[in-house]
Formats: C-alpha cells, structure tokens, sequence
C-alpha cells in the first residue's frame, strides 16, 4: 500500500483547489438543491460543506490504514488486502469520471469510491462477529456526498463497488481457523475502545442528517 501517495495526491488537489476554486464553486451550484435533512454545524453553509469534503477526502488514507491495521491483526490480511489496493487504486488511478470534475472536486469522487468500498468490506466483517473493520464510522458522512453527488451517478459508483466487492470479498475470506481465532481473541473493551477512537464521521467534520426528515 502507498498511503504517502494518496496523501501526496490530495496535497496536490489541494493546491489546485486554491487556485482554480473549482470546489467551491461546485458547492455552491449545489446548495440549493441539497437535501434539507443535511444541515451545518455552527458556519456559513459554504464554508461548512468545504470543511466537510476537505475532511471527508483527507480522511482516506488513514481509514485505509486503519482498516489494513486490523485486517492484520484477525490474519486476514492477504485476502484483504487486494480490497484496500482498489480502494487506493480508485484514488491513484480513478475510472473515467465526468470531465468537469477536477481537483478537490475529483478526488470527492474517488473518495466516494473509497469509503463506500471499505464500508462494504466492513458490514461483512461485521456480519461475520469481527466487529468493526472500520471503526470510524462514515456510513451518514457518504450519505451527505451521495446527496451532493446526486443520485444517478452516485448510483453508478454505488453499483461498481458492489461489483468489486463481489468480486474480492466473499464469504469465504471470514471463514477458516485464524479469523475464528480472532474473533475469540477480540473482547468487547477491545472493540470499544476502537469505536471511542474513531467516532462518526459526519459529526466530527460538522456536518448533520435529520435522518426522519430524508424520504
């Protein structure tokens, strides 16, 4: 895995972001068409939805990171480990995506990819009593960029993750001696302790979803 370049490219999407501002503009076009179950925390909506994508995106390769940390640590690493390098891949190398989309704006897209397929991996390490993969929990934090995104196209990157992970995440990677060994060796302070280190997602970069207000 090459986290230092997925950093590495965010930096430079950044820099990019400060001159062109194709971001922000981007926000802007879509506020008003934003779902009015998602709010800001506490600052001016712009602003509120900049620092969220900033976050939401930067936060990728630590989720990688963390994510391959514990896959480690339940002996499932190998099989695993070909999920987390299209996860990078989808950052490093993204599929074709709408031309207009550069910079920052890009890489909300890839991020997208990213976190939806970890969140994936991680609801079948769940199912299968591992707890989490993932501790930090970005499940209401892709739903805001599904909304931002719109449906149709975040439909179609829905359904390519569902197709990869399909593909390099059967059930047959939590069965077997070393996984079942870990999940007798992973005591309940164990995953607490995970869940308080990584919290939601959408909270921590202020943004919110009034999730009985969403049809």
């Amino acid at each position: 895995m090459n986290i230092l370049a997925l950093r590495e490219r965010i930096s430079q999407a950044e820099q990019h972001e400060t001159t062109e501002s194709i971001l922000r503009a981007w926000l802007e076009e879509r506020l008003p068409t934003l779902h009015p179950a998602i709010t800001a925390v506490g600052e001016q909506e712009v602003e509120a939805l900049m620092r969220f994508v900033r976050g939401y995106i930067g936060q990728v390769p630590d989720v990688i990171e963390a994510a391959l940390g514990v896959a480690t640590q339940a002996h499932i690493s190998p099989q695993l480990l070909p999920v987390m390098k299209v996860a990078e891949t989808f950052f490093l190398q993204p599929p074709d995506l709408p031309s207009d989309h550069r910079g920052l704006l890009a890489l909300l897209d890839e991020a997208y990819l990213a976190h939806r397929l970890l969140e994936e991996v991680n609801d079948r390490y769940l199912a299968h009593g591992g707890g989490q993969l993932v501790p930090l929990d970005t499940t209401r934090a892709s739903l805001i960029v599904h909304h931002l995104l719109e449906e149709d196209f975040a439909n179609k990157l829905d359904a390519l993750v569902q197709v990869t992970v399909d593909g390099l995440a059967p059930d047959s990677v939590f069965h077997g001696p070393d996984f079942s060994e870990y999940k007798q060796r992973m005591n309940v302070e164990d995953k607490r302790s995970l869940w308080q280190e990584w919290p939601c997602m959408s909270e921590q970069l202020g943004m919110e979803i009034r999730l009985r207000d969403i049809a």
